[in-house]
């Protein structure tokens, strides 16, 4: 799967560069466009320029994440598709931010007021909400039983 995600964003991720460099493309007309964007920062461009710094605290987290993984210790499916989505992301953007020095971001709603996005972004957010939902879950669960 975390080979999937990561092959997927970087195949998407230089269409964009190939083909939105010179106007955005309408994909859903006021819905979605298609926008080519460079983000040297991380969510909504902040801390822009500090790029080893994010490679070092991605790199971080993603080993964490595949120690969790391949250590037996998550309790459920839901738990190892979850950090095995955010490790997706979190590498597909590491390779942007390692190589090139800036993420290459081309999703644009066109509904609300918010930043451009990638593939990799979508699998960092769909994880971990996935991940606190399945956390929040099991502690009402453990509450039930009367455990800690």
């Amino acid at each position: 799967m975390i080979v999937l995600i990561v092959a997927f964003d970087r195949i998407t991720k230089r269409l964009a560069t190939s083909f939105l460099q010179d106007e955005p493309v309408v994909f859903i007309k006021n819905f979605i466009q298609f926008r080519y964007a460079e983000n040297t920062g991380m969510a909504f461009s902040m801390f822009s320029g500090a790029r080893w710094i994010f490679v070092a605290l991605t790199i971080v987290i993603c080993a964490f994440g595949l120690w969790y993984l391949f250590s037996d210790r998550c309790p459920n499916l839901w738990y190892y598709w979850s950090i095995g989505v955010v490790i997706s992301g979190g590498i597909g953007n590491l390779i942007d931010r390692a190589f090139y020095g800036y993420v290459v971001d081309f999703i644009e709603p066109l509904f609300v007021n918010f930043a451009i996005f990638n593939i990799a972004d979508c699998a960092v957010t769909c994880g971990a909400a996935v991940l606190i939902v399945s956390l929040i879950i099991d502690i009402f669960r453990k509450d039930e039983n009367g455990k800690a």
